[in-house]
């Protein structure tokens, strides 16, 4: 079953930082569950968390005027490179 969502291009910039962060959250917790230090209330919370704030500075950002959600794509996106790299390691050393 799809469920068609439709959002306004005003909120495609918050969304899209929202996902990012997203991502980040669950990279760190496939890293995580692959340490053996998964704990879902610190992986729910993580993931609520950044997704609101990714998003809240990316709109805070556009009403000073500045690009703001620049800093979220770049500390979010060194962070999942930082996940990958140490999942792929441990899988090389794994198999």
């Amino acid at each position: 079953m799809q469920v068609p969502v439709f959002l306004s291009v005003v909120y495609a910039k918050y969304m899209s930082i929202a996902v990012i962060a997203a991502l980040d959250a669950v990279f760190g917790g496939i890293r995580a569950y692959m340490e053996d230090n998964f704990d879902t209330t610190i992986f729910v919370s993580g993931f609520v968390v950044n997704t609101l704030l990714a998003a809240g500075m990316a709109y805070l950002g556009d009403r000073l005027g500045v690009q703001l959600y620049l800093a979220a794509v770049v500390v979010f996106g060194v962070r999942i490179f930082q996940n990958l790299g140490i999942i792929r390691r441990y899988l090389l050393k794994k198999y």
